[in-house]
C-alpha cells in the first residue's frame, strides 16, 4: 500500500480537490494539503501535522525532489521516527543549473537542509549515469546512490479524436523536427534555432507548457532569419494533439543545457522517431547505445550536421527509430522500473531492519 502528500498547488491558482482527506486516483491514496503562504516553497502546516502524526506507520517514505519545504520537513521527520527515505532529486543537483540559477539561495539551501537530508537518505535514487556523476561531485558522503531511470508510457489511442487547428496547421507540409516539452532556458533550444540556418528548408516545431522563453525563442528565430521555418507553440499539450505532432514528425530533437533523463525524448522513442541530442541529455548513452539517433556535439555545427544526417536518410532514420522503440518497450515499460524500485524500496527496508 502506498500513500501520496502533496499539495494543492497549481501554478499560480490551486487544485479544485478534498483538502487533507484522502481520495482515491487509479487506486492510490493522496491527499493534498493547503499551502497558505510562501507558495513558491510549498509551505504546508497541515502537511507537517499529518506527517508527524502518521509517518511512523509507514515502513520507507520516497521524497521526491530538493529546494522544497514538504520534502526537507518530511526528511526530517523521517529521521526523527527512524524510519527510512529515499530521495529522488529530479535533476535539481546539477551545478551548472544551480551556477546558472539562484545560485546563492541553492546553495545555502543545501548547506543548511538538504545536504544533511540527502546524506541520512537509505539511497539517493538518480535516473541515469550523467545524473549520478551530478550528485556524486559534490563529495557528500552519501551512504547509497542507485540509478533506475523512469517508466514510459504505451502511447494512448487517440483514433477519433480531433486535432486542434494550431496543430493541424503546424504539422502541414514536410515532416517536421519536433522538440517537445516545457518551453524554458534550460532545454537549450536555442541551440537548435541557431543551427537551423545550416539546415535549409528543414522546419522545426516547438510545442509545450511556456516556461516564460517562448517569446525569447520567437525573437531569436527572426534574428537568425528562420522564423518562417519554426512554429512555437506554447500550450499545454495532451490527447490527440501530442499524438498528431508526434506522428507528423521526421525526428526528434532534445537539445538541453542539461537533462536528468529526457523523457519526452523516450515517448518519441516509444512511438518510432529517431532522436537527435547531446551529451549533457542523461538518456544520451540510450540513444548511443541502442543506435536510435544520433548524440552530437552541443554546437550549432554539430546539431546541424546531425540534423542533416538524419534527415537525408530517412531508410536509416526509421530503421534507428525502430530500434529505439524497441529498446524502450524491452527495457522501460513500468512493470520492469516498478521491479527495480521494489528492490530499492527493500533494500532500504531490509537495511535499516539490520541496524
Amino acid at each position: 500500500m502506498a500513500d501520496v502528500f502533496t499539495t494543492n498547488v497549481d501554478g499560480p491558482g490551486n487544485s479544485d480537490v478534498p483538502l487533507e482527506r484522502a481520495v482515491d486516483l487509479e487506486g492510490v491514496s493522496v491527499t493534498y494539503f493547503r499551502s497558505p503562504l510562501l507558495r513558491r516553497l510549498y509551505w504546508s502546516p497541515a502537511m507537517e501535522r499529518a506527517l508527524r502524526a502518521r509517518i511512523a506507520n509507514y515502513d520507507l517514505v520516497h521524497i521526491h525532489a530538493i529546494y522544497l519545504w514538504p520534502t526537507s520537513m518530511a526528511a526530517r521527520v523521517a529521521r526523527k521516527h527512524d524510519v527510512p527515505y529515499v530521495v529522488s532529486p529530479r535533476g535539481m543537483l546539477v551545478p551548472e543549473l544551480i551556477r546558472r540559477k539562484n545560485r546563492w539561495v541553492k546553495e545555502a539551501w543545501l548547506r543548511l537542509l538538504d545536504r544533511s537530508n540527502l546524506e541520512h537518505a537509505a539511497a539517493v535514487h538518480t535516473t541515469s549515469a550523467i545524473e549520478a556523476h551530478h550528485v556524486a561531485s559534490f563529495g557528500w558522503s552519501l551512504r547509497r546512490v542507485v540509478t533506475v531511470p523512469h517508466g514510459v508510457d504505451d502511447p494512448p489511442s487517440s483514433i477519433g479524436q480531433a486535432i486542434s487547428p494550431d496543430i493541424s496547421a503546424a504539422i502541414a507540409g514536410a515532416p517536421p523536427i519536433l522538440a517537445f516539452g516545457r518551453i524554458s532556458w534550460e532545454k537549450g533550444l536555442d541551440r537548435l534555432l541557431e543551427a537551423l540556418p545550416r539546415v535549409p528548408n528543414a522546419r522545426l516545431i516547438i510545442a509545450g507548457d511556456d516556461g516564460g522563453h517562448a517569446a525569447t525563442l520567437a525573437e531569436k528565430a527572426r534574428l537568425f532569419r528562420v522564423d518562417k521555418r519554426v512554429t512555437i507553440i506554447a500550450r499545454q499539450i495532451g490527447g490527440a494533439d501530442k499524438e498528431a505532432l508526434f506522428a507528423a514528425a521526421a525526428l526528434f530533437a532534445m537539445t538541453s543545457l542539461s537533462e536528468n533523463f529526457g523523457l519526452a525524448a523516450f515517448e518519441a522513442m516509444r512511438r518510432s522517431l529517431p532522436v537527435l541530442t547531446v551529451p549533457d541529455v542523461g538518456m544520451s548513452e540510450i540513444v548511443r547505445d541502442a543506435n536510435a539517433g544520433a548524440v552530437v556535439a552541443p554546437s550549432p555545427e554539430g546539431i546541424a550536421e546531425g540534423l542533416q544526417a538524419l534527415l537525408a536518410d530517412r531508410a536509416a532514420s526509421r530503421e534507428m527509430g525502430q530500434r529505439g522503440r524497441e529498446r524502450v518497450v524491452t527495457e522501460y515499460g513500468w512493470d520492469a522500473i516498478a521491479t527495480r524500485m521494489s528492490d530499492v524500496y527493500r533494500s532500504a527496508i531490509e537495511g535499516k531492519r539490520r541496524v
